[in-house]
């Protein structure tokens, strides 16, 4: 995810400890009240308007009640109902699935509710106003958030804006290691604009790969003055041997005073919230992580995804495909689809199909182009601008239509919808254990590496992607990876 911002406050494992949140994320709070009461005054106000033309028909049971009256207690029941599930609550706004997973549960709860009271008390609301209040009110309510979301992540792009200071406190390894996690998605919210490093060494910076240089100043007895020179919002504690349970209670103390939040990075990485869990156990804040699921109920909701999306896929697009078949056969000697032996669930190989977008016998002329190979890492197989495509072949690859055939993989059950990208058993022979988890799940047609970037990626990158999906993949990141490769599609970002 990219995966993403996909990803990645929640990848970077701050957990917060209860304290005051930046200016910034209460004004944005507050401006989400705001379009959250027009995204569902359109909807009551059109599903009125459409059902009854803006009549005021009257009820059966409640002669003296309206459809306008109706529409109102709906919608104070419906802001009530997302401020209760906490759906603008700052620790979630702006990234991540867990604000979506709130306003639909709370949008739920609401026509739950207006069932359960309509069966009760025998009021026979027109089912046709709820069918169009219903969906519109989702679609239009999902819809201005993520409009929220592009403007913020805009204005932290390109201005600066919008971005939570913080300052590290922890070991140099580590204090480097959280830099780069947050470093990796130029969305973030956070920023890390300075450090202090407990231990007799003194340093007055910290040398970052990738990103620059952190300033550090002094140890863990100078937070709060560091605070006040580098102007931060927050102050990060992570590994570190000489800040006990007890030091960081009375920092959290020494914060409070200064409205500074405190967060803490218990160090596991590529953990999604959903499978964290905080446990006060004794007085100890413990962080219970939950095992990967890749079985049972889970695995038959993705199966049932899979085979639904595909076939919608393979039968709304047979003009595409046939369109395709000729255009390929017509231009360029050899057959109109080209098949390779990637290495799928568990290790077995399987056959996958595509379009052709090279000329005949293009994978036996690798060792000719070895020195052109553009990947980093050595273990793919990349060149942007390859001599062996054809001219519809880089129309298709640019669109990545060259990949519907593989629809047809994930009917066969050798493929899924979404997951880790396909490898070839040369890449499997090079895995280790850690790397060789991405064959715990079936590889995907589209994943976390398709819509962060593709061919960009380093092997690296690429790696680390798809084992964060392999450790955490749900039925709602599979959605929202779905709905985002439409539009690295037609952004075309890495498709070469």
């Amino acid at each position: 995810m990219t995966a993403a911002n996909d990803c990645f406050a929640v990848a970077t494992n701050l957990v917060p400890m209860p304290a005051k949140v930046p200016p910034w994320q209460r004004g944005y709070a507050r401006r989400l009240i705001a379009t959250d009461v027009i995204g569902i005054v359109l909807a009551v106000g059109l599903a009125q308007l459409v059902r009854f033309g803006g009549a005021n028909e009257s009820m059966t049971g409640l002669r003296q009640i309206d459809y306008t009256m109706v529409s109102i207690v709906i919608a104070v029941c419906w802001m009530s109902a997302l401020t209760i599930n906490h759906s603008r609550s700052p620790r979630i706004i702006g990234s991540g699935a867990e604000e979506y997973r709130r306003v639909w549960l709370g949008t739920l709860s609401v026509f739950g509710g207006v069932a359960i009271v309509s069966m009760l008390f025998k009021l026979e609301v027109a089912r046709g106003y709820l069918m169009i209040a219903l969906p519109v009110g989702i679609l239009t309510l999902v819809s201005l958030r993520w409009a929220s979301r592009r403007v913020v992540v805009q204005m932290r792009r390109k201005h600066g804006r919008c971005i939570t200071r913080v300052l590290v406190v922890g070991s140099a390894p580590a204090v480097r290691d959280l830099t780069t996690s947050l470093a990796r998605e130029p969305g973030s919210e956070y920023e890390v604009v300075g450090a202090c490093i407990p231990g007799p060494l003194s340093r007055t910076k910290i040398d970052v790969p990738g990103v620059g240089t952190i300033p550090s100043f002094g140890d863990e007895s100078n937070v709060v003055g560091a605070v006040t020179a580098t102007n931060s919002h927050a102050v990060a504690v992570t590994a570190t041997e000489r800040l006990d349970g007890r030091g960081i209670r009375d920092l959290s103390w020494e914060l409070e005073k200064l409205d500074i939040d405190l967060l803490v990075a218990p160090g596991v990485v590529d953990i999604a919230g959903p499978r964290l869990e905080m446990r006060p156990v004794a007085g100890l804040p413990l962080i219970h992580v939950e095992k990967p699921q890749y079985h049972g109920a889970k695995r038959f909701q993705k199966r049932l995804f899979d085979v639904v999306f595909s076939s919608a896929v393979l039968l709304c697009g047979l003009p595409v495909l046939v369109a395709v078949a000729l255009a390929v056969k017509l231009t360029s000697r050899g057959p109109i689809f080209y098949r390779q032996e990637r290495i799928g669930l568990d290790g077995h190989p399987f056959s996958m199909i595509k379009f052709r977008t090279m000329v005949d016998g293009a994978d036996k002329m690798v060792d000719q182009f070895a020195a052109l190979n553009e990947s980093k890492g050595g273990v793919l197989f990349k060149i942007r601008q390859d001599p062996r495509v054809t001219p519809v072949g880089r129309i298709l690859r640019k669109y990545s239509i060259d990949e519907l055939p593989q629809f047809i993989n994930v009917l066969k059950r050798d493929m899924s919808v979404v997951g880790p990208r396909p490898p070839l058993a040369k890449e499997v022979r090079s895995y280790d254990d850690y790397v060789r988890r991405r064959l715990l799940v079936r590889p995907g047609i589209t994943g976390l590496w398709q819509v962060s970037g593709r061919s960009d990626l380093s092997w690296e990158d690429s790696v680390r992607l798809d084992l964060f999906y392999v450790e955490n993949w749900s039925m709602i990141s599979d959605l929202l990876i779905a709905v985002k490769t439409v539009r690295a599609m037609i952004g075309h970002t890495g498709a070469y």
